[in-house]
């Protein structure tokens, strides 16, 4: 029967992966023909396809909260993969990523043609990396990031790093904080979060063999960036997500270490 189901399951996934290669495929001919697609085009694609995405995996998904009207920096703690589809699909907008990603079978594909912003982790690009979503919240594109820049396994929040919302500070645009829990069986699930060594398929095909797991999404409220310095929105974004994912308890750390680290 587990079987079965994870056969199931993966068969409807590459369906949608099938009708995702599809789209990013009108996307690549229009660009061979000079016809390039608005940013704003491949948002509204993305997200049309993220949605049925999330539908192909197996979460019962609850959202707290609403999406903002206007464009933000949307900054989300980073537990697996599956973020990206999960919070894609709540509105048209981008998604910066490790530049490994851009060389994952069919993944990486989908995701550039989506308009994803890469970043080479400690390639010495922080200003042009400063200089993109500058630019791509000047020309009010929504984007998110994950200021952590890593994985965990959900259980604990790492330190934001500041230098990432320098653009948000230089356009004044607001951060838009979110919290994405995974739950299973009334605690923390540990096959959902995508950590350490792990590889794709593998992960795929132990997610799909359980049961349907619990994922909470809390969009809490706009932080704005106007005259802070980029260390300190960090550490009030980390405070706030740290918040809706564990409670008050563990929300006193030292604002000196976070600088330090930012």
């Amino acid at each position: 029967m587990a079987r079965l189901r994870v056969l199931a399951r993966l068969s409807r996934l590459l369906l949608v992966l099938l009708l995702g290669a599809s789209m990013a495929g009108v996307i690549a001919v229009g660009e061979r023909l000079g016809l390039k697609p608005s940013m704003a085009l491949r948002q509204r694609w993305s997200c049309w396809f993220m949605q049925r995405l999330v539908a192909a995996l197996p979460f019962n998904v609850q959202v707290i909260g609403a999406p903002p009207q206007e464009p933000m920096l949307w900054v989300g703690n980073h537990v697996s993969w599956t973020d990206i589809p999960l919070l894609g699909m709540l509105t048209p907008l981008s998604f910066l990523s490790k530049a490994e990603v851009r060389h994952w079978p069919l993944a990486g594909w989908l995701a550039e043609k989506a308009g994803t912003v890469f970043i080479r982790r400690g390639g010495g690009d922080a200003q042009r990396l400063r200089e993109q979503i500058s630019q791509q919240l000047a020309d009010e594109q929504p984007l998110l990031i994950f200021p952590e820049g890593t994985t965990t396994d959900g259980r604990s929040l790492r330190t934001f790093h500041g230098r990432l919302l320098a653009g948000a500070i230089d356009q004044g645009t607001p951060l838009q904080p979110v919290a994405i829990e995974y739950r299973r069986g009334g605690e923390a699930d540990r096959v959902a979060p995508f950590v350490g060594d792990d590889d794709l398929v593998s992960h795929l095909l132990r997610l799909f063999g359980q049961a349907r797991g619990e994922v909470r999404i809390h969009l809490l409220a706009p932080i704005s960036s106007l005259g802070k310095e980029r260390a300190a929105l960090a550490f009030q974004a980390q405070q706030a997500i740290q918040v809706a994912l564990f409670g008050d308890d563990e929300v006193e750390q030292a604002p000196r270490r976070q600088a330090r680290a930012a």
